[in-house]
């Protein structure tokens, strides 16, 4: 098995800023694909970067390989639904967790 680290780019630099509703119901079921991949055991953690040159979201998932990966990614209805959304992938050699971190609940940041 190998972890990615990968980055989904909006559809412009200003999302999600100024998201349509028609963006917002596809980003709703984008959650949900993430929340099912952790649920199933390849997602590792997933959330917005407000990253100061454009917000983008991280996700680190455990695939078989690259190609695994890419059908993972294909099916995230961002990708499906054709809004604009891409992703960037990164493989990542060796990864270190905090034990105990997959069964602690999310800390509320807002």
């Amino acid at each position: 098995m190998a972890v990615f680290l990968v980055r989904l780019i909006g559809p412009r630099p200003t999302f999600p800023f100024d998201m349509t509703d028609a963006e917002g119901a596809v980003m709703a079921r984008h959650f949900a694909h993430c929340q099912a991949l952790a649920e199933e055991g390849a997602g590792i953690a997933f959330g917005p970067v407000l990253d100061p040159s454009g917000p983008w979201g991280l996700g680190l998932i455990e695939a078989e390989d690259e190609a695994a990966l890419d059908a993972i990614l294909a099916r995230d209805p961002v990708i499906t639904e054709g809004h604009g959304f891409r992703y960037e992938k990164i493989a990542m050699p060796n990864i270190i967790l905090r034990p105990g971190l997959a069964s602690r609940p999310a800390a509320d940041v807002s």
